[in-house]
């Protein structure tokens, strides 16, 4: 699977962006704040439906406009296939494959998969809670679709039950409809924690190994699941914890308070691992997707580098660039160093300056386009 080409009409700093993209690594260069990342938000936006910065609409569409448009066409199995994404100010997105248009997020699974790697990744062993919780729901919203939508419905329920907390303070009898949100809750709360668990197994022995050969045998690397509540004691938590919600006005237990725990040697790199363990631990866990998408979804992932190459040292910089050299790879960088120093094959590069975008080389390689079907 790869990316053929994407169009954008007043989105970002784009007034109007046609592109087209070779199935091996395409290379954005220029200074910063010209639109290099701009491009890769575009087409994850149109791959899921949303901006990997977390972004509303309204502030995707250019300054002083009212819509935006994008369009990315992409091959797979032997086919191309368009997705069409519309924006705007005022109103819900539209979304159509192949001229159809769909009218949830779920509907675009297994079109396309998307690996989005970018410097804020690399903390992500040494922020908080909600990002590691971020990586295991974008990675599990790829590999299933029905934790998407349970996923989705989940989110949707517990805030009815927040607002519902909230609202009580004003009206305590409406506190005999909470068992109706606490029973829908914990029916999609066990299903996610169930998910959860089982993607950290798996993600346990993939990591393991890429983490063993990055670091050349010395870390023994391990992921741990940190439930707020079991499956089976969600109810129980809920209903303890119902004088403390009502306190609060906020749901305190429950899987949107999950959390893992990221050893090396045993040793919690969340709060003791220097610097360089934390990145190569992050590291580990984003070659950990690629991998994992290939042998669950049985197709090859999108890898989108986000200027990440930078904040690597060489040695991790080798690593990643021996580990993606058989999928297609859109990077951004400011300048060209780090590539051509580790000797690797770009294959289309393109120069991008205030919004606008020239193609300075291209290399279309027909093995690559077999590689990627």
């Amino acid at each position: 699977m790869y990316i053929k080409s994407l169009e954008c009409k007043n989105f970002r700093n784009y007034e109007s962006l046609c592109a087209s993209f070779d199935p091996g690594t395409n290379v954005f260069y220029g200074d910063n704040a010209q639109g290099k990342t701009n491009i890769l938000e575009g087409m994850f936006l149109c791959g899921t439906t949303k901006s990997h910065r977390g972004t509303r609409d309204k502030d995707m569409i250019r300054f002083g406009e009212e819509e935006a448009h994008l369009r990315m066409v992409l091959h797979r199995k032997h086919a191309d296939h368009r997705i069409d994404m519309h924006l705007r100010k005022n109103k819900t997105k539209g979304v159509a494959i192949d001229g159809i248009p769909i009218r949830k997020a779920s509907e675009l699974f297994g079109i396309v998969n998307f690996v989005f790697f970018s410097p804020e990744d690399l903390n992500i062993i040494k922020n908080g809670p909600a990002e590691r919780r971020k990586f295991i729901d974008s990675e599990l919203c790829q590999l299933n679709k029905l934790y998407l939508s349970e996923l989705s419905a989940y989110n949707r329920i517990l805030t009815q039950r927040n607002k519902l907390l909230k609202d009580m303070a004003f009206s305590p009898s409406l506190g005999a409809t909470l068992p109706i949100w606490d029973e829908q809750l914990v029916s999609y709360g066990k299903n996610l924690i169930t998910a959860r668990a089982a993607f950290i197994d798996q993600l346990n022995t993939i990591s393991g190994e890429i983490h063993s050969q990055l670091t050349g045998g010395k870390e023994e690397f391990r992921i741990l699941y940190e439930p707020d509540t079991s499956a089976e004691a969600f109810e129980e938590s809920l209903i303890v914890n119902r004088e403390k919600d009502l306190r609060y006005k906020t749901t305190s237990a429950g899987p949107h308070r999950d959390d893992i725990c990221v050893q090396v040697n045993g040793i919690d790199i969340r709060k003791f691992g220097s610097q360089g363990q934390q990145r190569s631990a992050a590291l580990s866990l984003k070659l950990s997707e690629i991998r994992m998408i290939r042998s669950i979804v049985k197709t090859t992932p999108v890898l989108l580098l986000d200027d990440v190459l930078s904040e690597l040292d060489s040695s991790r910089q080798r690593y990643l660039l021996d580990s993606i050299r058989d999928i297609q790879t859109f990077v951004t960088c400011t300048g060209m160093d780090d590539l051509l120093d580790n000797d690797f094959p770009i294959d289309r590069i393109f120069r991008v300056t205030r919004g606008s975008i020239c193609s300075e080389i291209s290399g279309m390689d027909s093995n690559r386009e077999k590689k990627n079907e």
